[in-house]
């Protein structure tokens, strides 16, 4: 009979066992690979996985809400040690083979985000755009490719304005002033059907649609708030942020000792984000 209670012990019982059994191919199939084709681990360098299972262990969600620039935010990881290494060198190391290891923590973030949002509307992913070097240079868009394994596609809502600076490097302040301005939101000319770029343009377009914002890292905040502001601009509205990992405060006398790239000492009270990879240089955008 449909339903019987007494089918379901069975049901799991044969689930469990198939989930068991992919686990040992899969595993078997990664270390066959792993002695024609070596590799490092990208949390810790030793010879193993793309990310061996102490540092997936350290991976593991730990979704918070945090503020920054007056935003509520959620994000899976906190930037640093394992996280930090990994999420740099799966964004500027090429290391795409680390991505599967950051999934369950975006996906975590993605989740808890929305749990705060009020039933109406839908809610539309959108993603912060890369600067066009930013994109050659590594061939591939990180948080896009987290998006994918969480089945999500993102809404291309964002664009460019202006040229900016990457915001690696740059102190508060400076990241203030580079993001001010800098993004527009995307819309369509009804008449055309071609793509317009023009706040007024859009505004009609985006007027009712709400949007889930995401990123990979937050350090201070201001990239976000600007494509806060021009989703609004747009007419549009922002109804939850989730980011991978946010950037601890950290106090400033930590420089001295640290063999991390350290970020954003200037900012207000003690802000500062640690890279975790010192070559190559990591991107925020």
């Amino acid at each position: 009979m449909d339903g019987d209670p007494q089918r379901v012990p069975d049901v799991d019982a044969r689930s469990g066992d198939r989930a068991t059994y992919r686990a040992l191919v899969r595993d078997a199939v990664h270390d066959a690979i792993a002695v024609l084709l070596p590799v490092a681990c990208s949390g810790c360098g030793r010879a193993d996985r793309a990310v061996c299972t102490e540092c997936r262990s350290a991976l593991a969600p730990e979704p918070r809400r945090i503020e920054r620039a007056g935003l509520a935010i959620w994000a899976g990881l906190e930037y640093a040690g394992v996280a930090a290494a990994v999420l740099g060198a799966f964004k500027d190391g090429a290391r795409t083979d680390a991505a599967s290891a950051l999934v369950p923590a975006l996906r975590a973030s993605l989740r808890s985000a929305l749990a705060d949002v009020s039933t109406g509307s839908p809610v539309e992913v959108c993603t912060i755009p890369s600067t066009p070097a930013v994109r050659r240079a590594r061939g591939y868009v990180p948080v896009d490719v987290l998006l994918k394994r969480c089945g999500i596609r993102p809404t291309a809502v964002l664009a460019l304005a202006r040229e900016r600076l990457d915001q690696a490097g740059l102190d508060a302040d400076a990241r203030r002033r580079n993001a001010a301005g800098g993004l527009v939101a995307r819309g369509r000319r009804p008449s055309t059907g071609r793509e317009s770029w023009s706040v007024d343009a859009a505004g009609a377009r985006l007027q009712g649609r709400r949007f889930l914002l995401v990123d990979d890292i937050v350090t201070t905040g201001s990239t976000l708030a600007e494509a806060v502001r021009a989703i609004a601009a747009a007419g549009g509205e922002t109804a939850a942020i989730a980011v991978l990992a946010e950037t601890p405060r950290r106090l400033p006398e930590r420089a001295a000792i640290s063999r991390e790239t350290l970020r954003d000492f200037a900012a207000q009270g003690g802000y500062g984000g640690m890279t975790g990879v010192a070559d190559p240089p990591f991107r925020t955008g």
